[in-house]
């Protein structure tokens, strides 16, 4: 069994695409856009195959989000080498990003970062 997809409702469908794209090598599918209800998506893949369907659709509440929560609270990207950890965690950095954690081992092991992304999502970056 494997994860078909993840799918998020973001507020700006276009600049979180564009995220995924520049920083974590993404391709996106043509736009979905459901001219009845307004909603429209996208599914983007990874070099390794995974997909994320970012959706969008006029009235959604975007509830604000606590860093320590019940439910789902990050998507993680292993991008190979404690190196690109360091550089990708410095250009979103740089670009204006929040870095709330790391580049750190963890007490279990991992090396890793957490940025936050444009609409407050917490992106881990590990090995």
């Amino acid at each position: 069994m494997k994860i078909e997809h993840i799918a998020m409702y973001t507020s700006d469908l276009e600049k979180t695409k564009e995220f995924f794209i520049k920083y974590f090598g993404a391709s996106a599918n043509s736009k979905y856009h459901n001219k009845r209800t307004d909603f429209q998506s996208y599914f983007l893949t990874f070099d390794d195959g995974a997909r994320l369907e970012l959706m969008h659709k006029p009235g959604i509440q975007d509830a604000p989000k606590q860093l320590a929560r019940t439910g789902y609270i990050h998507i993680a990207f292993s991008v190979g080498s404690r190196e690109q950890v360091n550089k990708l965690t410095e250009r979103l950095e740089n670009d204006g990003f929040t870095v709330i954690s790391g580049p750190r081992t963890t007490g279990d092991g991992y090396y890793e970062s957490v940025v936050i992304d444009l609409e407050g999502n917490q992106i881990e970056i590990t090995v």
